[in-house]
């Protein structure tokens, strides 16, 4: 099989790529069943990835850039990942922004889209460390010179909708983080017939159909290219 250049091409870019993804998961310092579940699965069957000394800190960022190598598509493809991992649930926090930067720096590659991603935590107050990410909506709220801000995550989208899979393991890991769907989402019935729909949380979250985007494309690397069940996913 071919990969592009745009993928981990060894075992050492592999196990970088998801030690990486592994920091971000464990940045916002706030663990969900489904976070739990897929960082339970992915440590156990990359048992190397347990034998890291600093497994419980991911990766530092000079180890992440020195596995990765040069190749500015792979540090790029690797962001986008990471990102994606960073707001799964719809929120961005100060650890996961502080850690992002310093992977950016480390790999040489800081793309403007996360500094659109970053403009969403100018407006916390004090004693805040995350934000709910604003929808196109709230994104048209007026700046400080009374102009529309405009939808700040729509470069943010369009960035993230080149993201690649092209690595078994990172597959099955976003596969795991990514929701399958939103238990949160309900019907409120009165007298047996359903008055409101109460929406999905995932489907609140701006970037939902990058997150659904990616995920699809990570069941269908592993489905199509890996010839793997991916049932389990489900």
């Amino acid at each position: 099989m071919t990969q592009t250049t745009a993928s981990p091409q060894n075992q050492q870019q592999s196990q970088a790529w998801l030690r990486g993804l592994l920091a971000i998961a464990w940045a916002d310092g706030d663990f969900d069943k489904r976070e739990r579940q897929a960082i339970a699965e992915i440590t156990h069957n990359n048992p190397e990835l347990a034998q890291q000394d600093s497994c419980e800190n991911g990766i530092s960022p000079g180890e992440l850039a020195a596995a990765l190598g040069d190749d500015a598509n792979v540090a790029e493809n690797f962001l986008r990942t990471a990102v994606m991992v960073a707001i799964a649930d719809g929120i961005y926090t100060v650890g996961e922004d502080k850690l992002l930067q310093a992977f950016c720096e480390a790999l040489g590659n800081c793309p403007d889209a996360l500094s659109n991603l970053r403009h969403t935590l100018e407006d916390l107050e004090e004693g805040q460390d995350r934000v709910t990410l604003p929808s196109p909506e709230m994104g048209k709220s007026r700046s400080e010179k009374g102009k529309p801000k405009g939808d700040v995550l729509a470069p943010v989208r369009q960035w993230l909708d080149h993201v690649e899979v092209q690595d078994p393991k990172v597959a099955r890991f976003l596969c795991r983080m990514i929701p399958a769907n939103c238990p949160f989402e309900r019907d409120i019935k009165l007298f047996g017939r359903k008055i409101v729909r109460i929406p999905a949380m995932c489907e609140i979250n701006p970037l939902y159909e990058q997150l659904v985007g990616l995920r699809f494309r990570a069941l269908s690397y592993l489905a199509d290219k890996c010839g793997e069940d991916v049932s389990p996913y489900f």
